[in-house]
């Protein structure tokens, strides 16, 4: 696939839609968009990897220019792609204004400013000659992976969503820290002056006391001081717990919506499930189970009886039926009329490339039927008008199920 056609340049207008395309969406397995995705990760992986190692002397010594070379091509890489995220953003934003502002709101963007802190302390650091540096910069690209990793957009999104809570735990540990760092200054200041001598002093105590970390270098030496000592370590343990249990909830429910958004956006564009209610297309969404097929695999075989609905979230399927193939995609769906007419499969699907599907049984496909007289009328006059249409596959696939149970 070629990004700029032949005869056109940087003047073409569909040279920056495509760009955008490439850039900033998600691709489809096998693309060239997750081809890039794959070349930026590597880059970003080689770079961390050369800057950590160029730590160690030894291995700087020996290999100092390789390290610089991987470098100067990392900041080469991450400055196009800022450029080109810069021009391709104008007129790609919901807010609807000028070029001006789309570049201006991407380049102030917690984004924007990872991916420009990504290349601009490093080249700068190479251009002024102080290569010794580079090493402590090494960590930078590796914040580029929040853009092409959905689990840590996720937990981004999930710490986001519970700033207030968190800030509230920020503040209760504070009151904590301040409270048992007076207690102990009261009661130790005259026996250790010069480790408990002032509050500050004492706050350094209750903040890795209550870290459950305890160095060792400040500790309690009277009885009463180490009776407070161990409220503060049994405070310490909620401290912990408090926070950790606050961002691993809402992590969860991010990736629990997040999935569901995929899910909800998929099903309400089947015809099937198009005019269904909220509270409908949910029941339907509990019933569905996730499975993954490798290249290659067969999923289903002419000649076997229709056992579930097919739901393509990622990936491509290939049916091969007696008078022709037909290749699905991203966002297709099929075997649903099959099940809606209990016929046997008149085609073999196999899995083109690594491909992830959602099924609905049989079973739980006749009880929506049955338990939802809304669907089980929708069902029937979707699956009537696309028995309706030329060269439809589903009707293919039951014409030809149909011929081969009258031949038998």
């Amino acid at each position: 696939m070629r990004l700029v056609p032949r005869g056109r340049g940087l003047r073409d207008p569909n040279l920056r839609d495509r760009l955008y395309e490439l850039l900033e969406h998600d691709p489809l397995a096998y693309s060239v968009g997750s081809r890039f995705i794959q070349l930026i990760i590597g880059v970003i992986v080689l770079d961390v990897v050369a800057m950590t190692l160029a730590s160690v002397p030894e291995l700087d010594a020996q290999f100092g220019a390789l390290f610089s070379a991987i470098k100067i091509l990392a900041v080469i890489v991450f400055a196009l792609e800022y450029v080109a995220r810069l021009w391709t953003v104008a007129g790609h934003t919901q807010r609807g204004a000028s070029p001006l502002a789309d570049r201006l709101g991407y380049v102030f963007s917690a984004l924007g400013i990872i991916d420009l802190m990504a290349f601009l302390p490093a080249g700068i650091v190479l251009a002024t000659g102080r290569h010794a540096t580079l090493a402590a910069l090494g960590v930078l690209p590796f914040f580029k992976l929040v853009r092409y990793s959905p689990a840590m957009r996720s937990l981004l999104a999930a710490i986001h969503a519970e700033r207030r809570a968190l800030i509230g735990c920020v503040v209760i540990l504070v009151g904590v820290v301040l409270t048992f760092a007076s207690l102990l200054y009261a009661i130790e200041r005259e026996v250790q002056p010069d480790k408990l001598g002032t509050i500050p002093q004492a706050m350094w105590w209750a903040i890795v006391t209550l870290g459950t970390v305890g160095y060792g270098d400040v500790v309690p030496v009277t009885a009463l001081g180490k009776f407070v000592s161990v409220f503060a370590i049994i405070s310490g343990f909620a401290m912990i717990a408090l926070p950790v249990a606050i961002i691993s909830t809402a992590f969860a429910e991010e990736v629990k919506r997040r999935d569901f958004v995929v899910t909800w956006g998929m099903l309400a564009r089947v015809p099937l499930f198009s005019n269904l209610s909220a509270s409908e297309i949910a029941d339907i969404m509990r019933l569905l189970r996730a499975r993954t097929i490798e290249q290659g695999e067969i999923l289903v075989r002419r000649g076997d009886a229709a056992s579930s609905m097919y739901f393509i979230t990622a990936g491509e399927v290939e049916i091969s039926l007696p008078s022709q193939r037909v290749r699905l995609a991203d966002g297709t769906f099929f075997g649903e009329i099959a099940l809606l007419h209990k016929t046997k499969r008149s085609g073999t699907v196999t899995a083109t490339r690594k491909t992830r599907l959602l099924v609905l049984d049989a079973q739980h496909f006749h009880a929506l039927i049955e338990r939802m007289p809304t669907l089980a009328a929708h069902v029937h006059k979707t699956a009537k008008a696309r028995l309706e249409e030329t060269g439809d596959l589903a009707a293919t696939e039951l014409a030809q199920a149909e011929n081969e149970d009258t031949d038998r």
